[in-house]
């Protein structure tokens, strides 16, 4: 399953790139991207493993950036 998310005060680049180098290592994902510039985060992963991936990618957007949401 592929899906994107908006994100708000997503405030630098080198944030959106440690969240996304995190994000792929989790278990289930096939590929994920976040993006500063269009404040959007894409993953996609296993779809039986989606819900949980989600809820990991948010807390890893919170532990690198804790004022940026993802809206789900």
């Amino acid at each position: 399953m592929k899906k994107k998310f908006k994100m708000q005060d997503l405030d630098c680049a080198n944030c959106a790139a440690k969240m996304e180098d995190a994000i792929k290592k989790l278990d289930g994902v096939n590929d994920a991207s976040v993006s500063f510039m269009t404040q959007k985060m894409m993953i996609d992963a296993d779809d039986d493993k989606f819900d949980g991936i989600v809820e990991e990618a948010v807390k890893i957007v919170k532990s690198v950036e804790p004022d940026c949401v993802v809206l789900v």
